[in-house]
């Protein structure tokens, strides 16, 4: 990898003399780009580069706005309308290899898996202080699991599994090493070295268990991991593994669905790492708000409002339906404005939760398990979503009491009057759920639908292009995405 892209900030020795495991202001501080980095010498420098890999990964350029984005403006839910000029190459399709959302994005998630890497290469034997090496071990195991994420997330954007185009996928660097100039794997080498990142996490977690606390929604603990590795298995249609991963969040019995009078608190600034239904989100608040930069500026009414709803999408929920209150009509136009509270950018980003996880579960019942649990999960959801309406008889005659009162059902009555639940359902339950969280395209994608996307628009550019400021370097054994710069 080209060496002014991967060579990451690090620390100074004047910056890692200051007690960093008492405060998480840590992710805050500039690193010095100039110095080598050397060996880390204990478990609270190893802690520190952890909240230094979550720095990056809240970045504009990654999950603080962009790779959100991407997700939806090139989906069948939500577009760009291209205000104040924001994502208008990536719904349009006319990138160029120095587009500055391919280079943006590819700079720093690399950055991020670079982190990673100083952190799981580090020798922690000797380790001094009681309990310092365990310590050191399950931080190691959150740093696998975080550049499974990444390497994920490259292979999602840069990758060539859905053009048609060709089979290889991303560089996979596992060391740290700023000069190394490495070639694209294939997306078979690539979804292996994401497995294998995600099986070492979960062993060395799990193995350190003492050290994990689910209730610290702002660290990557064992549930959250499983959680992340969801999206990776259904990606991989090893509904197996999906089915056993949920089984263990679930009976955790650690996380709750958001109720439909709390749903939209869930999101907001006051439940930054409360929400009962978080389980994994990156700390942001107001120190490090991204301002104008952060995703909700992007997409809210009192921002950019530069990603709205496609037509007709707030028509597929039912008109007593929760989550219409998070949607806001401007002039005909509908926004996802109740998710991302916060104008300056000081929401947590919520990384996943428990009804990501649940549908997740759903999916997987209906691809080789059993019918009952999916439709159970499917029931949870439902039940906490539709508000009370007025029964009707068979003949579509609303039903009265002997005081000629309405007779009223219930979300959960709702809900149990469903005797089914088909992957259509889930397609379209999944859509419903996760609007504006960044995951449509990526469903779409491993779904095999391609509908969205125009139908003058190549195939082969489904795929971000890799960054010119890569495929330049003399000698470099990078191979450019086809398509761009012709």
């Amino acid at each position: 990898m080209k060496k002014r892209l991967i060579k990451i900030a690090i620390f100074s020795a004047a910056l890692l003399s200051f007690s960093i495991s008492c405060s998480d202001d840590f992710v805050e501080r500039e690193f010095n780009q100039a110095i080598e980095q050397r060996p880390l010498t204990s478990a609270d420098e190893v802690k520190a580069f952890v909240r230094g890999i979550y720095s990056s990964m809240r970045s504009s350029n990654y999950y603080g706005c962009d790779y959100l984005a991407y997700g939806e403006v090139r989906s069948d839910e939500m577009f760009s309308n291209l205000g104040a000029g924001y994502f208008t190459t990536v719904q349009n399709y006319q990138m160029l290899s120095n587009d500055a959302y391919a280079t943006d994005t590819w700079n720093k998630i690399y950055e991020t898996v670079a982190k990673a890497n100083i952190v799981v290469n580090t020798d922690i034997t000797g380790f001094a202080g009681a309990g310092a090496v365990d310590q050191a071990k399950y931080l190691q195991g959150q740093a696998y699991g975080l550049r499974a994420v990444a390497f994920f997330d490259l292979l999602k954007l840069y990758g060539q599994q859905f053009t048609g185009a060709g089979e290889l996928g991303i560089v996979l660097p596992t060391k740290y090493d700023p000069k190394a100039m490495m070639p694209r794997a294939t997306v078979a080498q690539t979804e292996a070295q994401i497995d294998a990142d995600f099986t070492k996490a979960l062993q060395l977690m799990e193995s350190e268990n003492a050290y994990d606390d689910p209730a610290t929604k702002t660290d990557l603990s064992i549930s959250g991991l499983k959680a992340l590795m969801t999206r990776f298995y259904l990606y991989k249609k090893d509904y197996a593994k999906v089915r056993s991963l949920v089984d263990d969040i679930v009976n955790s019995e650690d996380y709750k669905i958001a109720d439909a009078g709390s749903l939209k608190t869930t999101f907001s600034f006051q439940m930054n790492g409360a929400a009962g239904n978080s389980i994994f989100e990156l700390a942001v608040g107001i120190n490090s708000a991204l301002a104008t930069d952060s995703y909700g500026h992007i997409i809210g009414l009192n921002g950019y409002a530069n990603t709205q709803l496609k037509e007709g999408v707030v028509d597929l929920y039912d008109d007593n339906d929760v989550r219409l209150n998070l949607l806001t009509e401007d002039e005909g136009d509908y926004f996802v404005t109740g998710k991302y509270t916060q104008d300056n950018g000081a929401d947590n980003i919520k990384m996943i939760r428990y009804e990501e996880v649940l549908l997740a579960g759903v999916e997987a019942e209906l691809n080789g398990g059993s019918a009952t649990k999916a439709l159970n999960y499917y029931r949870q959801i439902i039940a906490e979503r539709l508000l009370p309406k007025q029964k009707v008889d068979g003949n579509g005659i609303p039903v009265v009491d002997e005081d000629g009162n309405p007779v009223m059902l219930t979300g959960s009555d709702q809900a149990n009057a469903i005797t089914s639940v088909t992957m259509a359902d889930l397609k379209l339950e999944r859509l419903k759920e996760l609007l504006g969280e960044g995951q449509r395209q990526w469903d779409l994608l491993r779904w095999g639908d391609k509908s969205y996307k125009p139908s003058t628009v190549d195939a082969k550019l489904l795929a971000f292009p890799i960054p010119r400021a890569e495929t330049n370097v003399s000698g470099t054994p990078i191979v450019a995405n086809p398509g761009y710069d012709n």
